[in-house]
């Protein structure tokens, strides 16, 4: 099934955003941060015709035919690398993928090197993961596409957060154009190395929603209220009202040094168990943005609940969204009527 009105022009009748680029004045998507709210919930309702269009059986569209989506991704992933791969080749691009195990960079070649080297392939968009913060923006500098940051660092991973403030409101029953005002949601685990963290908190502090964060002093960042979150070090105590609870994963890959005494310690601590889950609000819903580490901050009973996880609706959200997100950086590109300059800040 095609989207049944493609023209995104028409597709606002409330008028509910700026008309045509106005909407969404960016040429890159490197962070949440620097998106307005309508910004954000601009591309949420644009994501809902890709949830339509990924259940019917014939999945394609031909919207962006003939251009071509680079994937290079220089840190390891699985489910950002298909979502986006899928994604691309259901709105008809021809998508590459790179590897950096198998890239030039391998060989000592600069990261600035590789993004010229991108840029004279004259790709239509770019989608970037890399281990250090800020190597997205630092490419998408020196690139004259758009380019979308799938996860750099410490930094952001804009399109997760993206996609879990859309399961949020398909899973409660919120209508298109919809924030998540009032809504009391407590993320837990490592604050301290998680970009899905920041992201989120921005993406939904943005949208209105009371944001708690809980984790070991030493997986807390420094000034984190800044950010308008509550602070807990003790999981029951930032379960009590939480409608929805988001774990995280201990990114061991980030940590140099002892910052947890024990697995099993974390776990009696801060893993998610039933009886947990009990101390939330009732019907609270659970997240995680994956992967899991099943039997530490999430134990498997919490994780496959039949009513209370929405760990794969996330990962279904997750193609619509980058979907969403494709389409919208590349319409200037396409010449979509009322999207031919940029009218704002290009970044």
């Amino acid at each position: 099934m095609q989207p049944s009105n493609p023209n995104p022009v028409d597709r606002d009748p409330q008028g509910r955003y700026p008309q045509g680029g106005l909407a969404f004045q960016h040429r890159d998507l490197t962070g949440i941060a620097q998106l307005a709210r309508h910004e954000i919930l601009y591309l949420l309702d644009e994501a809902e015709q890709w949830v339509e269009l990924n259940r019917q059986s014939h999945k394609r569209a031909e919207v962006l035919s003939g251009l071509t989506i680079i994937n290079a991704f220089f840190e390891n992933s699985t489910r950002t690398l298909l979502s986006f791969e899928i994604a691309g080749k259901r709105l008809g691009a021809d998508v590459v993928n790179m590897h950096a195990a198998t890239s030039s960079v391998k060989k000592g070649e600069t990261l600035i090197d590789t993004a010229m080297t991108l840029n004279a392939m004259r790709a239509d968009a770019i989608v970037i993961r890399h281990g250090s913060s800020g190597a997205v923006r630092l490419i998408a500098e020196k690139v004259d596409c758009p380019v979308l940051n799938a996860g750099d660092g410490q930094h952001e991973h804009p399109t997760q957060a993206l996609l879990d403030a859309l399961t949020m409101r398909h899973a409660l029953k919120l209508a298109p154009g919809s924030d998540l005002n009032g809504l009391k949601v407590t993320i837990c685990g490592d604050i301290l190395h998680s970009r899905v963290a920041r992201s989120n908190i921005l993406s939904l502090t943005a949208l209105g929603a009371d944001i708690s964060v809980c984790a070991p002093p030493a997986l807390m960042p420094a000034d984190i209220e800044a950010m308008g979150v509550r602070v807990f070090h003790d999981f029951d105590a930032a379960l009590q009202g939480a409608q929805i609870v988001m774990m995280l994963r201990l990114q061991q890959e980030r940590m140099q040094g002892q910052f947890i005494p024990s697995p099993r310690e974390y776990r009696y601590l801060y893993g998610l168990t039933l009886d947990r889950l009990a101390k939330a609000d009732a019907g609270a819903l659970v997240m995680h943005p994956g992967p899991m580490n099943r039997g530490i901050e999430i134990d498997s009973q919490v994780a496959d609940h039949p009513t209370r996880s929405l760990i794969t609706d996330q990962v279904e959200r997750g193609v619509a969204i980058r979907m969403a997100c494709l389409d919208v950086l590349t319409r200037r590109t396409r010449r979509v009527p009322g999207w031919n300059a940029l009218s704002g800040d290009a970044a």
